[in-house]
């Protein structure tokens, strides 16, 4: 299995009410088929798909898929003057912000907030990961 990820799919309860708050954010979605919507990232895709429909996909009862499972999907910035204006953008299209802009322990500056399904996401200016030119984001920088 080479290393990399190819597509992260999103449960949401309402595809269409999810597509519209990463929009506000100004995400850009991809044509596709009606009632999955994809977000082209670099390298890889953001896909929301309705919740109903993978849980039957895997085989497993809705209520099984939920709640905060230890992942959180980062978000990186060149700058630490980034991160409170994105979480601002956040609360504006609905979403929660969990934790407000602020500097960490290992030199970073973060916050964090969940969509409108409790997906949660960092945003993070690391200093000791400057991004490429185009945003992709490697540890220890570009």
């Amino acid at each position: 299995m080479e290393q990399r990820v190819s597509l992260i799919t999103l449960a949401v309860k309402d595809v269409a009410t999810s597509a519209a708050f990463y929009e506000a954010l100004g995400w850009q979605r991809e044509p596709g088929e009606e009632g999955v919507v994809a977000f082209n990232l670099l390298g890889q895709t953001l896909g929301l798909y309705p919740r109903a429909a993978l849980a039957e996909d895997l085989g497993v009862e809705e209520d099984e898929i939920g709640g905060f499972s230890g992942v959180t999907f980062g978000y990186n910035v060149r700058t630490k003057e980034e991160v409170a204006p994105i979480l601002a953008a956040v609360e504006a299209a609905g979403g929660r912000v969990l934790r407000q802009a602020g500097d960490i322990f290992w030199g970073g500056y973060i916050g964090y907030f969940a969509d409108l399904d409790g997906h949660v996401w960092e945003v993070a200016h690391n200093p000791f990961s400057p991004l490429s030119d185009e945003g992709a984001f490697r540890w220890g920088g570009y």
